[in-house]
């Protein structure tokens, strides 16, 4: 393209280390170039720091200016910058950073695309008007953004038709599912599968962490060989820490770890296991990644029938699913898998292949930049007439 085809990137948070899935998309761009804005830095992801952008420089004056610019838009130092970026579009992730980032889209003057992942997507009003200032905002805001925002996105069918029920324009909300390295979430036949349950994961409500050792207790009355291995944090660990020490004889808590350890224990499990549920506050998945990481390595899931789950992992075809906090289902699944190898193997070569043709990054990800290129198009036209 002969102009300028930088994109802002727009979250509130440069970038929390769960959130992998913004950057590998952000990073798969090739038409055009993702610089990271956002309200401030947060310990987590490594992002280039030549096209990374904050309001909070740090100190008190960055949080009295972080602030300011979340309640009214006013960031006096931090619009000169962002103008000279010229981004020909903003993308924010999560609703809530979509309100945020509506001041951003005036002083620019170009389109904006709102990507809604999850809780951001269900999450109850009552909650959302007493868990943070931002959530707030974004019930202050949230009408005057179905009106001024371009195209929402939601990363599952299941996000979506929330996103219509709640009065978001149907023509202005498209499906549009995160995709994954498939060069580098691969299967190594050198690498046998061990007798290892997997749960990769926040350890909250929504994840259904609790139903999994409970479902872990009646499957060691079987295979006591399994052993369930959790990688994650959270703040329900110490809850469930004793939950399994209770209960269960083959465990270990491996706590947060890099994407590429992640891999590794992939690689080795017999079965990964996303038992997610509905939460009390309305949270529920979008469509978990890492259910897309593990079917591209070969790796069955066992996982709830939950939210855009099933988009992801097709039932007797490609994984096994069970309803919500069904503890005996899944104990049953993960005892079926253990049982049949060649179920596993079928699941294995069905899986990979799913993910290849349905959530390739790098074909997910040349659909997003056609998405990009129709709402400045979309945008051009209005502008004519």
């Amino acid at each position: 393209m002969s102009e300028s085809s930088n994109v802002a990137i727009f979250n509130g948070r440069l970038l929390p280390a769960s959130e992998t899935f913004i950057r590998s998309q952000a990073e798969g761009l090739q038409k055009f170039t993702p610089y990271y804005v956002g309200a401030r830095r947060v310990p987590g992801l490594d992002l280039p720091l030549d096209r990374t952008l904050v309001v909070n420089q740090g100190g008190l004056l960055g949080k009295v200016a972080e602030g300011l610019f979340k309640l009214s838009g006013f960031a006096p130092q931090f619009y000169p910058q962002l103008r000279q970026l010229n981004p020909r579009l903003i993308h924010a992730h999560f609703g809530v950073c979509g309100a945020l980032a509506l001041p951003l889209k005036r002083v620019l003057k170009v389109p904006m695309v709102v990507t809604f992942h999850g809780l951001d997507a269900t999450m109850s009003d009552r909650y959302a008007s007493t868990n943070s200032l931002t959530t707030r905002i974004y019930l202050h805001r949230r009408e005057t953004l179905k009106q001024e925002v371009d195209l929402f996105i939601g990363v599952s069918d299941f996000t979506r038709q929330k996103l219509i029920a709640q009065g978001f324009p149907a023509e202005k909300v498209i499906t549009h599912c995160l995709g994954v390295d498939t060069h580098l979430f691969q299967s190594d036949p050198k690498v046998p599968p061990q007798p290892i349950v997997l749960f990769v994961g926040r350890f909250s409500e929504k994840k259904g962490c609790e139903y999994l050792i409970r479902a872990m207790a009646r499957v060691r009355e079987v295979a006591p060989e399994l052993e369930l291995l959790l990688i994650g944090d959270g703040q329900l660990k110490t809850e469930l820490e004793r939950l399994a020490a209770k209960l269960l004889h083959r465990y270990q808590f491996l706590g947060f770890q890099t994407p590429a350890v992640v891999r590794s224990w992939l690689a080795r499990s017999l079965v990964l296991v996303v038992p997610s549920v509905t939460a009390a506050n309305g949270d529920s998945e979008g469509l978990p990644t890492v259910v897309l990481e593990a079917q591209a390595m070969g790796v069955p899931v066992v996982a709830s029938h939950h939210a855009g789950i099933p988009q992801a992992v097709i039932d007797g075809d490609t994984g096994l699913l069970v309803l919500e906090r069904d503890i005996a289902g899944l104990a049953a699944a993960i005892l079926r898998l253990w049982g049949e190898p060649e179920l596993r193997q079928r699941f294995s070569d069905r899986g990979k292949r799913h993910v290849d043709t349905n959530f390739n990054l790098h074909q997910q990800t040349k659909i997003l930049e056609n998405i990009y290129d129709s709402v400045l198009e979309r945008n051009k036209l209005k502008a004519r007439i």
